[in-house]
Formats: structure tokens, sequence, C-alpha cells
């Protein structure tokens, strides 16, 4: 999408001796540089869960971990083993993933119209505004018991939850970006003579877009955090379920399986949603890009 905010903003040249000297050599670039964020090697970021993983199995091994309490790593693996060729582990993954796409794909689609409705209006700001942000004192998960009476204990009750937890995200994120827009773009607008519907076309929606997408972000987290705990409310299948389950039988490798099952899933889709943001935002010059 073209915008205004795409436009490289002009650098005034050095003239003095002294600038053009640093220009030249480079010594006053250098330091900055070295602030960025440089790219590491592949798969740098796994490093702290790999060392973590290396604790792990040396204390399992050295007999410091007691196995009731935190399997041993091989442990874990084998148990997620036994429960993929079963197909047990895929019957639960299935129910989780069909819960959190629905809850996360309903809750982006309100919150983000809530957010460029009160954004973009005032009327909506005054309407919508306000109760998003008691909402958003009022912990979602305290609801529970209230959605209970209201939508009883089945499929549709799971998802509002994790739908409600993402709304809150978007809406705060996008509204706060949409109304965060540099008044010398607005000016800019003005002496161009851009018309209202192409300066939200051009100016106000991509510069929300970066909010949006860190809404995306946070939102796709929550609904991750929130299935775990709703689908220990009279779940029959289900990531959430399986780790309850493991509880009461006081199976810790489960547990870890399920546990280690979210982490994939929440790294996963982190890490496309980053992609996305990356080269929809290739206009964007930015310190980690």
């Amino acid at each position: 999408m073209t915008s205004i905010l795409s436009a490289p903003a002009a650098v005034p040249a050095r003239t003095t001796a002294a600038g053009a000297d640093r220009s030249g050599s480079g010594a006053a670039e250098r330091p900055i540089r070295r602030l960025g964020l440089r790219k590491g090697f592949p798969f740098s970021r796994l490093a702290g869960v790999l060392l973590l993983l290396a604790v792990w199995a040396a204390g399992s091994l050295a007999g410091l971990i007691d196995p009731r309490k935190l399997s041993a790593p091989w442990t874990v693996v084998t148990t997620a083993v036994d429960l993929i060729s079963t197909g047990i582990l895929q019957e639960h993954i299935a129910a989780s993933l069909s819960r959190a796409a629905v809850g996360f794909a309903f809750g982006v689609v309100i919150g983000t119209t809530l957010a460029v409705v009160a954004g973009l209006t005032r009327s909506g700001d005054a309407l919508i505004d306000g109760p998003i942000q008691l909402k958003r004192a009022i912990p979602t998960l305290g609801l529970i018991p209230l959605l209970i009476l209201w939508l009883g204990i089945g499929e549709t009750f799971k998802i509002v939850i994790i739908a409600l937890g993402v709304v809150v995200h978007m809406y705060i994120q996008t509204h706060n970006s949409l109304t965060s827009i540099d008044n010398r773009y607005v000016e800019l607008a003005e002496v161009l003579g851009l018309s209202r519907a192409t300066f939200i076309r051009k100016v106000v929606l991509p510069g929300a877009m970066p909010g949006f997408f860190l809404g995306l972000r946070l939102s796709v987290t929550g609904a991750w955090l929130t299935l775990i705990v709703v689908e220990g409310i009279n779940a029959v299948t289900g990531l959430g379920k399986m780790m309850y389950n493991a509880q009461n039988y006081g199976q810790s490798d489960v547990i870890l399986v399920g546990l280690a099952v979210y982490g994939i899933f929440g790294l996963l889709s982190d890490a496309v949603l980053r992609y996305i943001e990356r080269r929809s935002l290739s206009w964007r010059k930015t310190l980690a890009g």
C-alpha cells in the first residue's frame, strides 16, 4: 500500500570539514550500528532454550530432579511418541486448534472493527472506548462464572472467552495507532489537498498497521493462554483437557508434552505473524529491519 508514510525523509548534507571527515571515515556510524539488532547465526534465538534443556537433562541424569515431579527430557519424548502413535495427541491438538482459530478470528474482526470506528469517528469513540477500557480492567478469565450462567459450558462459551481476550488486545493496539498519527502528516495532507477518504487510506491506515500487527501478536499469545484454562471446563478433547487428566494421575510427562505443544504452536504462530508483518511493512525503516 503506497502511503505518505513511506516517503523517505530528506537528509541535509554535511558541509563542514569535520562533518565530511566523519562521513568519510564512518567512525561516527559504526558505534551506532553496534547498538542495532544484527542478524546472528541461524536459530540463534534457540540458544537459551537449548541451555535450559541441557540443565534439565543434566539434573535428571544426576538424580537432582525427582522424576515424579518433573520427568526427564527423554521420558517426555518417549511419551510424545507413544501419544502420536496412538493418535491421542493429534485428536487433542485438532480440538485445541479449532477452538483457538475460531475464537481468534472472531476477536480480530470485532476488535479491529471497533478500533476503526472509535478511532475515526468522535461518536464511535464516545460510545465504544469507555466500555472497552472497562473490559480491559476486568480479567477475561474473571468473566467465566457469568458466561457459564449465560452460555452454559459448551463450545460457544469457550470460543467467546477466547474472543473476548483477543478483542481487547486488537482494540487497544489498533486504536492507539489510529489516534497517534503524527500531526505533521495531517498538515502535509492539507497542503496536498487530500480528501478525508484519501487521507485515511494513504496515511491513517498505513500508519496504524504496526499497531495492528502488534495487536495480532499479543492476541495470538493471549488466545493460547486462555485456551488452556477454558479446556479444563467440561471439555472432552483438547490439550488442556489432556493435561488436567494427566494431573489427576500424576503424569508429569504428559503435562510436559502438552506444554511443549502449546509452546511450539505459540512460537510458530508468532513467527508467521512476524514474517507477514515484515513483508507487509517493508517500507518502514526500523532498527530491527
